[in-house]
């Protein structure tokens, strides 16, 4: 069973993807924010990261970086609901960016992709 690694700092949002994701089958941890967000993967090993961009003290590209520079081939979903980002030179490096909507399936197709197409 896939794990699936959640970064964001709204609660609901959290709960949200937790139950839907766990109801797909998928293992779920998440965090309110970037606090330890390595140690988390390195402990945790997840299989995929979800990540929001605008946390109140955080910010997801900047996440993003620490995660290449030691993880560069754990897929990385920005999940925001800010579509401006995606063009932000520092989105591209993520596997897929997706705007925040309540309705999950271009989210759940993300992280499918992702998971498919990792390196083992």
């Amino acid at each position: 069973m896939p794990k699936i690694l959640i970064v964001d700092d709204e609660e609901g949002i959290r709960m949200l993807y937790s139950m839907e994701l766990q109801d797909d089958g998928y293992d779920v941890i998440t965090l309110p924010d970037g606090n330890g967000l390595i140690e988390v993967i390195e402990k945790e090993c997840p299989d995929c990261v979800i990540m929001d961009i605008k946390m109140k003290e955080f910010n997801g590209l900047d996440l993003l970086q620490q995660i290449r520079k030691r993880y560069y081939d754990l897929p990385v979903i920005l999940n925001s609901a800010y579509s401006s980002f995606k063009v932000d030179l520092k989105s591209v490096a993520a596997d897929y960016y997706v705007v925040k909507s309540s309705d999950l399936t271009e989210l759940k197709e993300k992280l499918k992709l992702a998971l498919e197409t990792k390196i083992p």
